[in-house]
């Protein structure tokens, strides 16, 4: 995936927050809202968080393996955030593109900018949550992190959010259902874009003589 200018019939959605947002939450109910959205497995180094599955919320790797797989060109984008790398998978992400589906990453800032060099359609939507105060006691409630933890995710949401002027959207996590439904709006308007919506017709350009 070489070319930025290169026409898809699938779209791709960029969901990027500061830890604690509410990012994961809201993928998974638009995924559930909508059987042609495909989710992007990022590969990880990080240990498995309780509940998570591999294959299923990440795919799990030795760095070994990950620095291998980087040097080999698999990765459309990687990066080292919190101590250990993410990469997202080119060949995937590029089938599903070809053959129409829409895609949506979860995704760090620096993946989003990589991506959109290579991509120039791809769709970057920033969740903000309603307060810095609100993000701390998410984290907090979540129960996953130690104090020291908690503190550099606090840390690295400031320097996220610097970013967000970046982003084609904003979505404002206060209300999830409203945030929901902006996403489902979003998703909806970036597939009548005239690249994915022309790549899907061929057939009907012809007859339009487009």
């Amino acid at each position: 995936m070489t070319n930025a200018n290169t026409s898809y019939q699938g779209s791709v959605l960029m969901i990027v927050a500061p830890s604690g947002a509410g990012k994961s939450s809201l993928v998974n109910a638009l995924l559930k809202e909508d059987a042609g959205l495909k989710l992007s497995l990022s590969t990880t180094t990080r240990a498995p968080r309780p509940g998570e599955v591999d294959g299923k919320d990440y795919r799990f790797v030795s760095q070994e393996a990950f620095i291998a797989e980087r040097d080999q060109g698999h990765f459309l984008e990687w990066a080292e955030v919190h101590g250990h790398f993410y990469g997202t998978s080119k060949p995937w992400i590029e089938s599903q593109m070809q053959t129409g589906n829409d895609v949506v990453l979860e995704i760090d800032w620096q993946g989003a900018q990589q991506i959109r060099r290579l991509i120039l359609s791809v769709q970057w939507i920033f969740i903000f949550p309603p307060s810095i105060e609100a993000l701390e006691e998410r984290l907090r409630k979540r129960g996953q992190d130690d104090e020291a933890t908690i503190q550099k995710r606090l840390a690295a949401a400031h320097i996220e959010l610097i970013h967000a002027p970046e982003a084609d959207y904003i979505v404002v996590n206060n209300s999830f259902d409203q945030a929901l439904t902006d996403l489902q709006d979003i998703l909806a308007a970036s597939r009548l874009r005239s690249g994915p919506a022309m790549a899907r017709n061929p057939a009907l350009l012809r007859r339009l003589g487009v």
